[in-house]
């Protein structure tokens, strides 16, 4: 379905969109450095009595930034785990989680002509107009035009297996290239190619194992000579 050409204000507002989207990643990405060396130089024993304080405000500041594309949030939640040892674990696990969702529904109440929309004041026409093919489409109808739309082999197998797919991308190491975990649970939310009790065991499951490591063996790895 091809749609009409985007007039030339529609142009500039896609750049406009485009302009305060990067703001936002490299704000995010500098409070991210900025809130990991705040904690490395603040939780000290001299800090005890505000230590609570500090991590509430980190852990919120955790949420947010892990929620954002592209922004390397989960270096807050490492970064808490290793200064503060097992006993913070579970609270970093629950926020990751929250964060996750909060992306996912975010992506899920965006609507896609918006999004169709904004690729095409980008000139990103083909891409758009692919995107508005699928809108209004129940999951399964996606997953067969998607297959008879990609030729290639991969995207069909992937989209099949989206949930294994999804789980493995949330723990490749560099995955900030393609949106971090943030960006992921986003897209996710974006494709309405999972329905949210699936999606919520898919992340539970795909962000478990450096905390349940973290939780059993925390100690013994803390006392390993560096």
């Amino acid at each position: 379905m091809s749609l009409p050409a985007v007039p030339a204000r529609g142009r500039i507002a896609g750049l406009l969109k485009l302009a305060l989207f990067v703001a936002i990643v490299v704000v995010g990405n500098l409070l991210t450095r900025g809130v990991v060396d705040g904690l490395e130089m603040t939780i000290r024993p001299s800090t005890e009595p505000t230590l609570h304080r500090i991590i509430m405000i980190a852990m919120v500041a955790y949420m947010l930034l892990m929620a954002i594309p592209f922004v390397p949030g989960v270096e807050v939640g490492l970064a808490l785990m290793m200064i503060l040892g097992p006993k913070i674990v579970p609270l970093v696990f629950g926020c990751t989680l929250v964060s996750l969702t909060l992306a996912f529904l975010i992506g899920r109440w965006v609507p896609e002509a918006s999004i169709a929309q904004f690729l095409r004041e980008l000139h990103l026409n083909r891409a758009g107009n692919f995107l508005a093919e699928f809108e209004g489409l129940s999951a399964q109808q996606r997953l067969a035009k998607l297959s008879a739309k990609t030729p290639k082999r991969w995207l069909p197998w992937l989209a099949r297996h989206r949930y294994l797919t999804l789980m493995l991308a949330i723990n490749l190491p560099g995955n900030i290239v393609v949106g971090g975990g943030g960006g992921l649970a986003m897209m996710a939310g974006m494709s309405r190619l999972f329905p949210m009790p699936r999606y919520l065991l898919t992340i539970l499951v795909a962000v478990s194992p450096v905390p349940l490591v973290l939780l059993l063996f925390g100690e013994q790895l803390a006392s390993w000579p560096i």
